[in-house]
């Protein structure tokens, strides 16, 4: 099978993942698109992330009406930093059957040299870069297949906020997750 990961935090999953996941799955004809919510990002303060129970359920929420994207808790069930190269290691130690497209969004390219163990990861991994800004990229110094998509300006962070203050996003998320936000309390 041919399978694509979207990780992130997802704090919350708003619908510019849900359409670079449903793009990417139908542009480069994967059999599905599985979201993958990282447990304890290397790169993120953990105080401003919130549990990854409610992670999990927002975008359990998110994704029930599209048959082509899942949830993959395979960094949430390791516990611990979340490296790509040790969760890729794995899934594809467990299922070599499948090939693995990691998406990553353009502005990422030229940071992959930073990336843990990134020389062995793009042996595991076929990076896909989704250029959300219609900007040229500088050459990849490791190999990349390019998407070109709209840009839908939406940021996890961006919503905290105007929740923060008491206005709703709406139309930026699901109406689901926004409910589930509300219901929770979460970001007040």
């Amino acid at each position: 099978m041919r399978i694509g990961i979207l990780g992130g935090n997802f704090n919350p999953v708003h619908h510019a993942h849900l359409f670079i996941a449903d793009q990417v799955q139908q542009r480069l004809g994967l059999d599905e698109v599985q979201l993958m919510p990282e447990n304890e990002p290397p790169h993120i303060d953990s105080k401003t992330t919130i549990s990854a129970d409610h992670r999990v359920n927002m975008l359990g929420l998110a994704i029930k009406n599209y048959p082509n994207l899942s949830l993959n808790l395979s960094e949430i069930e390791r516990g611990g930093k979340s490296y790509t190269y040790d969760t890729m290691l794995k899934l594809t130690t467990e299922h070599p059957e499948n090939d693995y497209f990691f998406i990553i969004g353009g502005d990422m390219v030229d940071y992959l040299d930073k990336w843990s163990k990134i020389d062995d990861l793009v042996k595991l991994v076929t990076f896909v870069a989704v250029n959300r800004h219609q900007a040229m990229l500088s050459v990849p110094k490791y190999p990349v297949q390019l998407v070109d998509l709209p840009l839908l300006d939406i940021s996890s962070s961006n919503i905290r906020n105007s929740i923060s203050v008491g206005n709703m996003p709406n139309f930026l998320l699901p109406a689901e997750v926004l409910s589930y936000i509300h219901d929770h309390g979460i970001y007040q």
